[in-house]
C-alpha cells in the first residue's frame, strides 16, 4: 500500500517488494549508496473562501475555528519540520464571505493586490489551482486577482469557447499543468533537483453555476478524460513525479463523465503519485470515508495514492509526506503517509495554534474595510431570526429571503408578458449547520439589522433569475429538495435520524406561495444527483396554490439564483432553458433593499408548508446548534434531548401530533380558505371568525372560561340547521373536529 509507480518499474513490482516500508526507512540500495532517499512534504490549504483571519464576520467577531491567519502557523510549524517541503493551494480563495464581496463591490485598482494574496505570497506557495467559486464575480474579476499572485495557477479542464464543434483545436483557457524544478536535500544531505509536475482540474459543472458569466467565453471537459489526456504528455515533459490538484471531492467509485467529484477516478490514472483534493468541505483521511473500496485511512490513500483534503476556511492543513527513491534517472515513490491537522479542538472548542500576526498585519486595512461595511445598518428586526430549526420546520431566515425575492419579481414583470402569472419565491437555507459544523447557523437578534446580518441571511454572491414552470415541474422541484429527510420507519421503536446529514442544506428549497406537506415514511422520490430512484414515491403531499390543488398544467414564475436555475443541484426539469428573467440583481442585494423599503420586518414564518402527520409514534431525532434550546417554543413538537455528535446537541421532533396541532389562528386561516374555495358563504365566515376574536380575547384576558364559552358559542353557530345552506359538509366536518381538538388542548393545560 501507499507504492506508486514512476520511471520504468512495473507498479505490480514495486508493490511487491516495497509494500512494506514505512516512511523513515531506507532501502538496501540506497543505504549503500548512501544517497538518494528524499523524504518530500507536501502541504495543501482548501476552500478558505476568503477566511483569512480569525473573524467570524457574520457574528461580527473572533473565532478560533478557521481562518488562514491561524493555518499560516501550522503551514510555518510544518515547514520548520522537514528539509524539502511544497505547498499548494486548491481554489475557492476569492468568494465565500463579507470580506470577499467589499472587495469585489469596490473593485481592484490596477496594481492593487487583492488580500488573499497579501497574505498567501507571505507564505511562499509554489502553486495554486482554480475553484468553482473562482468565477462568481467574473472571469475579468478572476483574471486581475490572480495576477497579484506570486506563484502560477494550473488549471486543464477550461477552455476557450471557439464556437466551433472541433474538440481537437480547443485551447486551454489556464497553463493547464506545471514542472516545477524542485531543489531537495537527501537523506546525506547531498542536494537533487526534483521535477515535480502540478495539475489542476475544476468541476464542469461550473457552465450551468456559473452560466451568466462564463456561457460565450469557456467550455470545460471531463477531469478523468483531461487528466487521461495530460499526465502522459507530463511524463514526456519530464515530470518527475505528478501531482493532482483537483477542486473536486472524493465522489462516486464508478466512473461517470463530467463527474463534479472525480477524485476517486484520478487515483486509477497510471503516472499520479499524490492527490490534494478539495470542493467537498470534507477532512481526508477521516472517518467519513470509512469501508470505502481502496480506501486505507491509516496510511491516508486512495487505491494506493496519497492524497488529502484540507476541509474548509482554513480549518485544516493537509499534509502528504512521500518517501522517494533514485532509481537511474527517475524517482519513485516508495512510500508514503497522509495526514491533516486542525487549527481547533472540537471537543474542547480550544484553539491548538496561535494566528500568525504577520498575516494579520498584511491585511489588517482591508480587515478593517470590512468591519465598517458590515456594520452598516439597513432596518430593524421585531424578534429574533434564527436557522436553528430550518430543516425541521418553516423558517424566517428562509422566508425573509423568499419575500423579498417575491416582492422584486412582482416589480420586474411588470409591462412584461408574464404580468399576471402567479408568483413563487424558493428559498434554502444556508446555514443549517450539516458540514458546517456545529457553529453555522444563523443568528440575528432583535433590533436593528446590518449588512453583516444580511450576509448571514444570504452568503452567496447569487443572482436573481425568475424561471416558468408548470405545476408538475413544481412538484418534482419539492420533490429533490425532500431528499433533505430519513425515509421514516413508522412501526420502528428504535431512534430514527430524521435529516439526512449528506444532502447539503442550500439544495432544501422551500418555495412559498404553495402550500405542502412532506410524507418522510415514503422513500425520496429522487437521488441526490438527481437520478429518478422511486418513480412510485411522492413525498409532496396536499400541494396547493390559494386553497386548491396544483394541476400538472398550471403556468407559475418560480424566483430563484442563478445556481439553481441554470442547473445546480441536478433539480429535475432545471436546466437553464426556463430562465425567462434575468435581472441581474444580486440576492443579497434584493433583501437589503427589502428591508430598507419596509424599514422594520416580522420575521415570522407562513407555515406553508409543513411534515404530513405520521402514525403510530416514531422516536425522530435531528441534530442542532446547542443554542437552539432557548428558542423551542411552548407547544411545540421539539423537545431536548442532551449532547450530541461534533459539538452539535441532539433534538426529538413528534411528527405523530402534526396532525392535532390546532389554534385559534390556524381555525381562523382555515375558515378563510374555505370563504376563497366557496366552501363558506362570506357572511357566515365573517360571523364564525367574529366568534373566534372573542374567545381569543377573553384568553389574552387570561379568562379562560369564558374563552370555552365563546367556543361553544362558535359551535352552536357552526351547527346551526339554518347555516346548512353556506357551509359544505365537508367544511363543517372539518371545523367541529378543529374546535374539539383545541376545547381538549385548553383543557389538558
Amino acid at each position: 500500500m501507499g507504492v506508486r509507480k514512476i520511471g520504468l518499474i512495473a507498479f505490480s513490482v514495486v508493490a511487491v517488494v516495497l509494500g512494506s516500508l514505512q516512511i523513515g526507512s531506507k532501502p538496501a540500495n540506497a543505504e549503500a549508496a548512501g544517497e538518494g532517499t528524499v523524504d518530500l512534504r507536501l502541504m495543501e490549504t482548501t476552500d478558505i473562501h476568503v477566511h483569512l483571519a480569525n473573524y467570524d464576520y457574520y457574528q461580527d467577531k473572533e473565532t478560533n475555528e478557521f481562518g488562514l491567519a491561524m493555518t499560516a502557523t501550522l503551514i510555518k510549524q510544518a515547514r520548520s519540520q522537514v528539509n524539502n517541503s511544497m505547498l499548494f493551494d486548491n481554489g475557492d480563495l476569492i468568494q465565500g464571505n463579507p470580506l470577499g464581496d467589499y472587495i469585489a463591490q469596490k473593485g481592484l485598482a490596477e496594481g492593487e493586490v487583492h488580500p488573499v494574496y497579501k497574505a498567501m505570497n507571505l507564505l511562499d506557495y509554489d502553486a495554486g489551482n482554480i475553484g468553482n467559486h473562482e468565477f462568481n464575480y467574473g472571469i475579468d474579476y478572476l483574471k486581475e486577482a490572480i495576477n497579484d499572485a506570486n506563484f502560477p495557477y494550473v488549471n486543464a479542464n477550461v477552455y476557450y469557447d471557439d464556437g466551433d464543434d472541433d474538440p481537437t483545436n480547443d485551447q486551454p483557457f489556464f497553463e493547464p499543468y506545471k514542472i516545477l524544478p524542485k531543489q531537495v536535500v537527501d537523506a546525506n544531505g547531498n542536494s537533487h533537483t526534483i521535477q515535480v509536475g502540478v495539475i489542476g482540474f475544476v468541476p464542469p459543472q461550473i457552465m450551468q453555476w456559473d452560466k451568466a458569466n462564463l456561457e460565450g467565453e469557456v467550455i470545460t471537459k471531463d477531469i478523468y478524460e483531461t487528466a487521461q489526456k495530460y499526465i502522459p504528455e507530463m511524463k514526456k515533459q519530464g515530470a518527475d513525479i505528478i501531482v493532482a490538484v483537483p477542486h473536486s471531492g472524493l465522489g462516486s467509485v464508478e466512473l461517470k463523465e463530467r463527474e463534479e467529484n472525480a477524485t476517486y477516478n484520478l487515483t486509477e490514472i497510471e503516472g499520479i503519485d499524490a492527490i490534494l483534493f478539495g470542493h467537498a468541505h470534507e477532512v481526508f483521511p477521516g472517518d467519513t470515508f470509512k469501508g470505502i473500496p481502496g480506501v486505507d485511512l491509516e496510511k491516508g490513500t486512495i487505491n494506493g495514492v496519497p492524497s488529502v483534503e484540507a476541509g474548509f476556511w482554513g480549518n485544516h492543513l493537509g499534509i502528504i509526506d512521500l518517501k522517494l527513491q533514485k532509481n537511474g534517472d527517475s524517482w519513485e515513490v516508495i512510500d508514503s503517509r497522509a495526514k491533516v491537522q486542525a487549527i481547533y479542538d472540537d471537543n474542547t472548542g480550544e484553539a491548538l495554534v496561535e494566528p500568525d500576526q504577520e498575516i494579520l498585519d498584511a491585511i489588517s486595512d482591508d480587515h478593517q474595510a470590512t468591519l465598517d461595511y458590515i456594520r452598516s445598518e439597513v432596518g430593524e428586526t421585531t424578534a429574533p431570526i434564527y436557522s436553528y430549526f430550518a430543516l425541521v420546520k418553516d423558517d424566517p431566515s428562509v422566508q425573509i429571503v423568499s419575500d423579498a425575492q417575491k416582492w422584486y419579481t412582482e416589480q420586474a414583470v411588470q409591462g412584461t408578458e408574464y404580468e399576471g402569472l402567479p408568483i413563487l419565491s424558493a428559498a434554502a437555507p444556508f446555514k443549517a449547520g450539516g458540514r458546517g459544523g456545529a457553529g453555522y447557523y444563523t443568528y440575528i437578534p432583535e433590533g436593528p439589522i446590518a449588512i453583516k446580518n444580511v450576509a448571514d441571511l444570504y452568503v452567496y454572491p447569487n443572482t436573481l433569475e425568475v424561471v416558468k414552470l408548470n405545476g408538475k415541474q413544481v412538484r418534482e422541484w419539492l420533490e429533490m429538495a425532500a431528499g433533505q429527510f430519513n425515509q421514516i420507519d413508522s412501526n420502528a421503536s428504535e431512534e430514527q435520524a430524521l435529516v439526512n446529514d449528506d444532502f447539503p442544506t442550500y439544495n432544501f428549497d422551500v418555495i412559498d406561495g404553495v402550500t405542502y406537506q412532506i410524507d418522510v415514511t415514503e422513500p425520496t422520490r429522487y437521488s441526490r444527483n438527481g437520478e429518478l430512484i422511486h418513480p412510485d414515491s411522492h413525498r409532496i403531499v396536499n400541494l396547493q396554490y390559494n386553497g386548491q390543488p396544483v394541476v400538472d398544467e398550471q403556468e407559475f414564475l418560480v424566483a430563484t439564483n442563478n445556481y439553481r436555475a441554470s442547473g445546480g443541484g441536478n433539480f429535475p426539469n432545471i436546466d437553464g432553458s426556463q430562465i425567462v428573467l434575468s435581472p441581474q440583481a444580486e440576492n443579497r442585494q434584493v433583501v437589503i433593499d427589502y428591508i430598507q423599503q419596509n424599514g422594520t420586518i416580522d420575521p415570522s414564518a407562513d407555515d406553508n408548508w409543513s411534515f404530513a402527520p405520521i402514525s403510530g409514534n416514531p422516536l425522530l431525532t435531528f441534530q442542532s446548534s446547542p443554542d437552539a434550546r432557548q428558542f423551542i417554543q411552548e407547544n411545540e413538537n421539539i423537545t431536548y434531548q442532551g449532547i450530541g455528535t461534533d459539538g452539535f446537541a441532539r433534538y426529538k421532533i413528534d411528527l405523530s401530533e402534526a396532525k392535532e396541532k390546532v389554534s385559534l389562528s390556524s381555525i381562523k386561516q382555515d375558515i378563510t380558505d374555505y370563504e376563497h374555495s366557496g366552501d363558506i358563504d362570506h357572511p357566515l365566515a365573517r360571523t364564525l371568525i367574529n366568534k373566534l376574536n372573542q374567545a381569543e380575547h377573553q384568553l389574552n384576558k387570561g379568562h379562560n372560561d369564558q374563552a370555552v364559552k365563546k367556543m361553544e358559542g362558535f359551535l352552536k353557530h357552526l351547527n346551526n340547521k339554518a347555516m346548512a345552506k353556506f357551509i359544505t359538509q365537508e367544511a363543517k366536518e372539518s371545523l367541529n373536529h378543529s374546535v374539539e381538538v383545541l376545547l381538549e388542548d385548553w383543557s389538558s393545560n
